[in-house]
């Protein structure tokens, strides 16, 4: 029988952060400033015939918590919306805290509880080594993953060191 051989090694490294990323304009922020300025020197490529960016944007997930309480402040009923975009998720928290039918069907005043709120969103990467590997910004931490080549890593530790968000 043929044996499995072993034709590279892909890492994976996390930074959790010291505290939670603030609010989404802040995210969205340090994402887009990564997707804009390729603080890492990416390259550009083509896969399949096609052009593809030095940094693109390949998942995203916004979820909003949003919890209805009654005139003493009591929670009597919670709901979670969850887009794929920023404009998205801003429009939907706006669509549900402004909904007065809604708030009366759940038996309070909607209240948004942005602490409880979840960001993520991966770019994939492509190195100028001709790695591709992706990382993953949530609002508690930061992964680089299925990357080879420690300068990689090395390159976004460096950059995330000048972020405070991401202390």
């Amino acid at each position: 029988m043929a044996d499995f051989v072993q034709t590279s090694i892909t890492k994976t490294a996390v930074r959790e952060l010291a505290a939670p990323i603030a609010d989404v304009a802040a995210f969205a922020t340090i994402v887009d400033g990564v997707v804009t300025n390729n603080p890492w020197n990416c390259t550009a490529y083509t896969y399949g015939d096609i052009p593809q960016d030095p940094v693109a944007k390949s998942r995203e997930a916004y979820t909003a918590y949003i919890l209805f309480e009654d005139n003493e402040a009591s929670t009597v009923g919670t709901m979670t919306a969850r887009s794929q975009t920023v404009a998205a998720f801003n429009a939907a928290i706006a669509e549900i805290l402004a909904d007065a039918e809604l708030a009366t069907a759940m038996g309070g005043d909607a209240v948004r509880d942005a602490d409880s709120e979840n960001y993520s969103c991966t770019l994939k990467c492509h190195d100028a080594n001709g790695e591709v590997y992706y990382v993953t910004f949530a609002r508690d931490q930061v992964r680089i993953s299925s990357y080879s080549d420690d300068a990689i890593r090395t390159r976004v530790e460096t950059w995330a060191d000048t972020v405070p968000a991401l202390a």
